[in-house]
Order: structure tokens, then C-alpha cells, then sequence
């Protein structure tokens, strides 16, 4: 099986950056894609940002185009998200999730979820 831990979230002025990790053990060979999902107070959980691992294929959220930018690092099984210029509703528990088997182009694709990072973000 695969564990996700997320770490790097925080409280950032709007126009500011953070970066989030996304640190993988276990059975990573079988992941096919991760993802960034956020959730804010009220709502839905909702797509992010995913990279397919091997191909390094990034696809974004229409909200964070041009804003975030998604990486990994195979040598640490490590996923990043770079966010800058942060907006006040950039504010969610952001998760980052693998996709076991499927590409990752909807939520149901993922098998495995971490625990989740708060960031928040103020005017």
C-alpha cells in the first residue's frame, strides 16, 4: 500500500506563496498519478492539480491556471505544489491523493488520500 503524508501549509498574506510536499512510501511503483484536491468550510472537495508520475503529464483547475505549478521528484516520492499569488479563497484543507490503477482524471480515480494541510490565506 501507499502512505501520503502533506506538509508546507500555513497563513500567507493574499499575493503571497507556499509550497506544499506530498512525501509517498510503501508500493509507490503502482502509482500512476497524484493529485491536489482542496476542500474548503462548506464545500465540496474539489480537483486541484495532478501530474501523471512518469510521464510528468500536469493538468490544472481552470482557479489556479497560471498560479500553481505541480511537480515531483522521483528520487524523494516526493509531489510539490507551488502556490503563488495566493487569493483569500485559495483558503482549504488541501490533500494530496494517488491515483493505483487509472490516470487520475476524476476524483473516483484515487485510491489513496493524506491526511491533509491547512492553508489559509487573508486580504
Amino acid at each position: 500500500q501507499v502512505q501520503l503524508v502533506e506538509s508546507g501549509g500555513g497563513w500567507v498574506q493574499a499575493g503571497g506563496s507556499l509550497r506544499l510536499s506530498c512525501a509517498a512510501s510503501g508500493r509507490t511503483f503502482s502509482t500512476v498519478a497524484v493529485g491536489w484536491f482542496r476542500q474548503a468550510p462548506g464545500k465540496e472537495r474539489e480537483f486541484v492539480a495532478r501530474i501523471i508520475w512518469n510521464g510528468r503529464i500536469p493538468a490544472y483547475a481552470d482557479s489556479v491556471k497560471g498560479r500553481f505549478t505541480i511537480s515531483g521528484d522521483n528520487a524523494k516520492n516526493t509531489v510539490y505544489l507551488q502556490m503563488n499569488s495566493l487569493k483569500p479563497e485559495d483558503t482549504a484543507v488541501y490533500y494530496c491523493a494517488a491515483a493505483l490503477g487509472r490516470p487520475g482524471g476524476y476524483m473516483k480515480d484515487y485510491d489513496v488520500w493524506g491526511q491533509g494541510t491547512q492553508v489559509t490565506v487573508s486580504s
